[in-house]
């Protein structure tokens, strides 16, 4: 049984507002995709069908490399979008090797995808134009700092002044 007058702190958050904008961010995408009869494709497969496309079929490691994702992650989506029908694994270059290539799925709809990105990167510009400090600025602005002092180094510092963590 829980404790009501124990404080819960992941009722406050910092971040908890752009990860929610973000979230409403990527179901106006879907939204467009469903709008447009591209039914299934989530709008964090783009990004690979894209890279895809443009560089034919990877390896894994190739492909995670390319959109600087880790190899497990990737290939955590890469199963996922097997299962949905827009990769598929074939043959790489020597016996050992496989690699991750579009389905005719996707092939059918990549050039609307690169649509998309297109209209999704001049709507973000335009969005940015109306605000008076842009999101890629901030993002520039906390990379910076990180460079400073890593994120870990700043959440190591205040669990150290925290008898809980001890």
């Amino acid at each position: 049984m829980t404790d009501p007058r124990v404080p819960d702190p992941s009722e406050q958050s910092l971040w908890r507002p752009l990860r929610l904008l973000q979230a409403a961010m990527d179901a106006d995408i879907a939204r467009v995709y469903a709008d447009g009869h591209i039914d299934g494709l989530k709008p964090s497969y783009v990004m690979e069908l894209l890279r895809l496309h443009a560089r034919g079929p990877l390896t894994i490691t190739e492909l995670a490399e390319s959109v600087g994702r880790t190899h497990s992650a990737l290939s955590q989506k890469v199963a996922a979008m097997r299962t949905a029908g827009w990769v598929e694994t074939v043959a790489g270059d020597d016996a050992r090797s496989k690699k991750v290539a579009l389905t005719g799925k996707a092939r059918a709809v990549v050039g609307r995808l690169a649509a998309e990105w297109r209209a999704t990167e001049a709507a973000l510009a335009d969005l940015e134009a109306e605000i008076p400090y842009p999101l890629s600025r901030v993002v520039t602005d906390i990379e910076r700092a990180l460079e400073r002092r890593s994120f870990h180094d700043r959440i190591a510092e205040k669990l150290a002044q925290d008898p809980a963590w001890g």
